[in-house]
């Protein structure tokens, strides 16, 4: 009868955490981005700066100890410049980025570093109720400035003269 007994508390007790460790979060992740293009080799966003179409994205989780990638899926933009990936994992102890793998335009090729990864939280421990997490934009340069870009630089009082 006692062995019944251990037997029945084991079950009760290791079979529920069995199955909840086995399944994937309840609702998956959504991370949403997007990339544009400096036109005006500005260094930063501006009121000329264009969505990318075709653009490639990655998203990337490293362990925190090992820098080693764990998890990574890569997607394109849309022609609004935007993308989203779903993931079905949460990464709680993990470093996630988005990372501007290449442009999808020939005239805005080069990618600007320091904004080419975007850190995303990808976790529900955190506070955050909604599963849709978003990204910063991920820019890439235009090759040559465009042409107006004088008059949308001034409205941002750039040169020394004005400080």
């Amino acid at each position: 009868m006692a062995r019944v007994f251990i037997l029945f508390v084991a079950l009760v007790c290791v079979l529920p955490a069995l199955v909840s460790a086995s399944r994937p979060v309840r609702s998956p992740f959504h991370v949403h981005g997007k990339v544009v293009c400096d036109t005006c080799c500005a260094g930063f966003e501006t009121t000329a700066t264009t969505p990318v179409k075709g653009a490639t994205v990655r998203l990337e989780c490293k362990n925190r100890d090992t820098m080693e990638v764990v998890y990574s899926d890569v997607k394109k933009t849309n022609g609004n410049g935007a993308y989203e990936f779903t993931v079905l994992e949460d990464h709680e102890d993990q470093l996630c980025q988005t990372v501007l793998v290449s442009s999808g335009e020939k005239e805005c090729s080069k990618i600007l570093a320091g904004r080419e990864r975007a850190n995303v939280v990808v976790t529900n421990n955190n506070g955050i109720i909604s599963s849709d997490r978003f990204a910063n934009n991920l820019v890439a340069v235009r090759n040559q400035p465009m042409s107006g870009c004088a008059q949308v630089l001034q409205q941002y009082k750039l040169d020394d003269e004005d400080a």
